[in-house]
């Protein structure tokens, strides 16, 4: 079964619900992560200021961050391999890099048109 790790700067807290304004990005990432964890996939977070050993235990994570500063994070690791670095993956991309089903996400894929608001109009376009 393949592994993601996801090292991010050091913030307050992973779901984005604290501060001022909520983040959408990491509000969505902690909304997949948990339903790939609940689907039995192995897939973990570390964040910089909760543990920051994580960073240093990682060779290439510790190495990069060496070289390109803070700037270089979020840093995303699958199977042991850094497949990305200042953005957090889409959600497409952890389906193609875990070869998991969309399903996993939590989401479906839509395949039908929304149905109109029973007003009789073709597309939903009223």
């Amino acid at each position: 079964m393949k592994k993601m790790f996801i090292y991010e700067p050091a913030m307050c807290c992973p779901t984005g619900l604290c501060g001022v304004s909520v983040d959408p990005e990491l509000l969505r990432l902690s909304t997949v992560i948990s339903s790939l964890q609940k689907n039995g996939i192995e897939i973990k977070r570390y964040n910089l200021t909760n543990a920051p050993m994580e960073f240093v235990n990682n060779k290439e994570v510790n190495q990069m961050m060496n070289e390109k500063g803070v700037e270089i994070l979020p840093i995303t690791v699958a199977d042991g391999k850094i497949v990305k670095t200042k953005a957090y993956p889409t959600n497409d991309e952890i389906i193609s890099l875990l070869q998991v089903p969309r399903s996993y996400l939590g989401e479906q894929k839509r395949t039908t048109p929304p149905k109109s608001g029973g007003c009789d109009c073709k597309g939903g376009c009223c």
